[in-house]
């Protein structure tokens, strides 16, 4: 079954209590039926290591008037790859347009415009990625109830309050997060 769930929000359900993905708002950057999915987890800051970090580590030299973005934890796949969430205003070598509204690079020339105060209007770095294998999700959706499908919106995606990001994309499906349970019972 195709759910078309590229360019949307997987929100994280009850069910997904005390694991990994508990609370998370994941954006999922591509998802066919073929290829499986690939998302970005988009409410988890990283502290450490911080966009400075990176610059340095990268070797890329911030010249002002340079930009700050938020570095996330972008899924338990992939650690050390980097990924830049942003907005379609800009595009590079490499560049993958998401949903005609979003795109994903993954290359150094974003991260050195953006040291340069360039690049897109809006975006979050993310480091590593989740995945799921062709039918996971799918099962993990319908079978499971482990996610709940909610719109991306800028502010979910590329705000700055990571802390409510999880409440936004409730809230914009018509769910109380107070509400929610995580036990599942039987009628």
């Amino acid at each position: 079954m195709e759910l078309g769930l590229t360019g949307k929000l997987l929100v994280a359900a009850p069910a997904l209590a005390e694991t990994f993905f508990e609370r998370t708002v994941i954006y999922l950057c591509a998802h066919s039926e073929q290829d499986g999915a690939m998302g970005l987890i988009v409410n988890r800051r990283l502290s450490q290591p911080g966009l400075d970090d990176l610059f340095a580590q990268l070797g890329i030299e911030p010249s002002p008037p340079e930009r700050r973005i938020g570095v996330c934890m972008g899924g338990p796949v992939e650690h050390a790859r980097g990924f830049v969430l942003h907005s379609a205003d800009w595009a590079g070598e490499g560049s993958l347009d998401v949903d005609g509204h979003t795109t994903l690079t993954a290359s150094l020339d974003i991260l050195r415009e953006i040291a340069a105060g360039h690049g897109p209007r809006q975006a979050v770095m993310a480091l590593g990625h989740a995945a799921w294998a062709p039918g996971q999700l799918e099962e993990e959706i319908l079978r499971d109830s482990s996610w709940f499908i909610a719109p991306a919106t800028d502010e979910i995606v590329f705000g700055t309050d990571h802390a409510k990001k999880w409440r936004q994309a409730l809230v914009a499906i018509d769910f109380d997060p107070l509400l929610l349970s995580s036990s599942v019972g039987e009628a």
